[in-house]
């Protein structure tokens, strides 16, 4: 309906509801992609302007107009706002919260849209290449300069305990070898590094992707660990920068972050700006005004970060693109990986997807043809891949979960000077405690699950909702007092490694050890170094980390994910395996993996041993088409959970019925089914999974579905989701 007056203008606001919203346009007018203050309820929120429209669904006389336009030019740049719209018509998410998320907070909250915070104190090029005579504090704080070339604020200096540092700056700034700043969010250009001659199989590669730069193509590069891809990714970015575009680079884990940072930093002499949620609001905020402006020519980042608004992006990098952690589990549910892709075809520029256990959606893709295959199978290191063994666990007496040949093999790198790692992907002291007489075991009150036995501190705990206990000391059910800690965890191998080899330095690297980033940082570079001598921990180790000493990589349980009901179960077993595995051997020094089972037998296994990767992923798929999964259908998770399992069942039970009446004949309901782990946190999780042959079958099956599941009578009783594309089955 239109006005017949003042323009209407749409607007994207963070809500739980579909499409945006209209108003009221004063002057000034505001642009696509510009924040303006809208009135909103009671109160007012920060909104972003998606164009002006002809005319409204609402009553013109029920339109309210804008408070504030907060921005002259577009804070968010179409690129980026395109692929917002994109995202959220896709997953089906509301549209006003995928574009607010990917703001940094002081923007969302209306903030000017410029660097904020403390100076920092850098040093000149004179200050780098002079040296101070006879004033040792005045050199000692140049050392510490160069050692932070992004700067250091005064807060930082101070917790340096650098004595007498304050007279020393101001005699540094009097000679103009310091100067402040304040930090604009891209770290500044070290480079220098000589870049490695590259084996022909890299240079190959690399010549394909930047022949490919004057538009889209994408190209998965399947290469074994430690074939050097991140030379491949450095000697493209670094052609691309060189004719002024910039490149996106996206890491599954923040603690990848620094590793990639550091070699990015060495090699390349541009500005590399990093995102990821473990920065501060302002920290943020200022990499992503960089990367913006195009100061920052590098952006280096987690799932979120593929939201970066870059106005020079020439290329797209998705390191461990198989790795889960692409995948957001909670609100906007989105894969970071596969917009990339989409962000890379609507930039028409090329995107790299790289790993050496490629998913099987990306292999699926490129047997289609829509990726394009290529291929490093050799090692770049002299040591070549190691060699995988499984040892058989049965009948063997176990210490804490250690077999005598994996303890052999310990002892055998120890005395050669070598490093070793030791993968369990359990934290804790123990899975379970068990009472040896009658067979009580605790469980969590609020889950479907047991509670963990911890040592330090000592209690009991439960890894889904948090809750925790102390630890009985007689047997609630029958009295006695021969209570067991049945199994191991990382703190149980941890223990068990320092009896077992008392002078030997062993470092347990899990989220109990490391909760800060910096403690995360502080441990990988105590093992990059050589200090820690055995590594013990979970899937924070396993991903993408060099670490050139380790020789023997020690797989103490192989058996938890052979056998589970979540379909992909066995594909992210095999990777977790031949990830953890490449971290062997990467030096000049050969390397060799031990998995422990019980099912030495077990048909992944044995194509593990016998066939690689490669034919893993062939039988996977295979599998998977006789079954009619994803990657052949396109599939989606209808979630609800409820205090009582009867309000979610009955949710989900219409919210059948109404697609088995409007989706197209051949598209596939199954459930109400309950979550692999159906109770968490004191709410029972019941799903439905929607299979559709192709994604364009399931979007028209969604997107009336999800307008008819917001009025079923029970929607508001309970917490629903859509996941489209799920990672996980429940």
């Amino acid at each position: 309906m239109a006005t017949g007056g003042a323009p209407i203008v749409r607007v994207a606001v963070a809500a739980p509801v579909r499409g945006a919203f209209d108003y009221l346009a004063g002057d000034p007018l505001p642009v696509r992609g510009a924040r303006v203050r809208v009135p909103f309820g009671r109160g007012a929120r920060v909104g972003v302007c998606l164009g002006t429209v002809a005319e409204s669904a609402i009553d013109p006389r029920r339109l309210r107009p804008l408070n504030a336009v907060v921005d002259t030019d577009p804070v968010l740049p179409e690129a980026v706002l395109g692929l917002l719209e994109w995202a959220a018509d896709y997953y089906q998410h509301p549209l006003g919260e995928v574009v607010l998320q990917a703001l940094p907070t002081p923007l969302r909250e209306g903030r000017v849209a410029a660097a904020r915070g403390e100076a920092c104190w850098r040093l000149t090029e004179a200050g780098r290449t002079g040296q101070v005579a006879r004033a040792p504090r005045q050199e000692a704080l140049r050392a510490l300069f160069l050692a932070h070339p992004e700067g250091l604020s005064r807060p930082a200096l101070a917790a340096a305990d650098l004595p007498g540092w304050v007279s020393a700056l101001r005699a540094l700034h009097a000679r103009g070898w310091v100067t402040a700043v304040v930090p604009t969010g891209a770290r500044p250009p070290q480079g220098g590094a000589r870049a490695p001659v590259l084996t022909p199989d890299q240079a190959a590669v690399a010549g394909q992707i930047l022949d490919a730069a004057s538009g889209y193509r994408a190209f998965l590069l399947e290469g074994v660990t430690g074939s050097g891809k991140t030379e491949v990714y450095l000697e493209v970015i670094e052609r691309l920068v060189m004719r002024g575009r910039q490149a996106l680079v996206l890491v599954p884990e923040i603690g990848l972050t620094p590793q990639t940072l550091d070699r990015f930093r060495r090699r390349l002499a541009v500005p590399v700006a990093v995102l990821h949620s473990g920065l501060s609001k302002g920290e943020r905020l200022s990499a992503w005004l960089a990367a913006r402006a195009g100061e920052a020519r590098v952006v280096i980042g987690t799932r979120s970060a593929v939201f970066a608004p870059m106005p020079d992006l020439g290329v797209v990098i998705v390191d461990e693109e198989h790795d889960p952690s692409y995948k957001q589990q909670e609100g906007f549910r989105y894969s970071g990986r596969d917009l990339a892709v989409v962000r890379a075809r609507q930039a028409q520029v090329p995107v790299v997807l790289g790993s050496a256990t490629p998913s099987l959606e990306s292999l699926h893709n490129a047997g289609r043809g829509r990726y394009l295959l290529v291929e490093l199978r050799a090692r770049a290191t002299p040591a070549g891949l190691p060699a995988l063994a499984l040892v058989d666990l049965r009948r063997r007496r176990l210490r804490h979960g250690l077999s005598e040949p994996l303890l052999a093999a310990v002892a055998d790198r120890l005395g050669r000077d070598e490093q070793v790692l030791l993968f369990l992907n359990r934290r804790g002291y123990a899975p379970a405690l068990i009472c040896h007489a009658c067979g009580w075991a605790p469980s969590c009150d609020f889950c479907d699950a047991r509670l963990t036995v911890h040592q330090r501190p000592s209690g009991l705990r439960c890894h889904h909702c948090g809750a925790a206990r102390a630890v009985p000391s007689a047997c609630p059910k029958c009295g006695a007092q021969d209570l067991l800690a049945v199994g191991s965890g990382t703190e149980r191998l941890e223990m068990a490694l320092r009896d077992a080899f008392p002078q030997a330095h062993v470092a347990r690297i899990d989220r109990d050890t490391v909760r800060q980033r910096r403690a995360l940082e502080a441990a990988l570079a105590s093992a990059r170094s050589g200090e820690a001598q055995v590594l013990v921990g979970t899937q924070m180790l396993a991903k993408g980390h060099d670490f050139p000493r380790v020789t023997l990589v020690g797989v103490v349980d192989a058996d938890a994910g052979l056998f589970s009901a979540d379909f992909r179960a066995g594909e992210h077993l095999a990777q977790r395996i031949l990830q953890v595995a490449g971290r062997a051997g990467r030096g000049d020094r050969p390397g060799e993996v031990l998995v422990q089972t019980h099912f030495p037998e077990h048909p992944l296994l044995q194509a593990l041993l016998t066939e690689g990767y490669p034919g893993v992923a062939r039988r996977a798929l295979a599998e998977r088409r006789e079954a009619g999964l994803p990657p052949f259908t396109s599939a989606a998770l209808l979630r609800a959970d409820a205090p009582d399992r009867d309000r979610a069942e009955g949710f989900l039970v219409q919210a059948r019925e109404v697609l088995l009446r409007k989706a197209p004949i051949d598209t596939q309901v199954l459930g109400p089914a309950p979550a692999l782990l159906e109770r968490r946190a004191g709410r029972y999780r019941l799903q439905l999974m929607v299979l559709a042959p192709g994604r364009a079958r399931l979007r028209e099956a969604l997107v009336d579905w999800i307008v008819e599941i917001e009025r079923i009578e029970g929607a508001r009783q309970v917490r629903w989701s859509l996941d489209v594309d799920p990672a996980e089955a429940g």
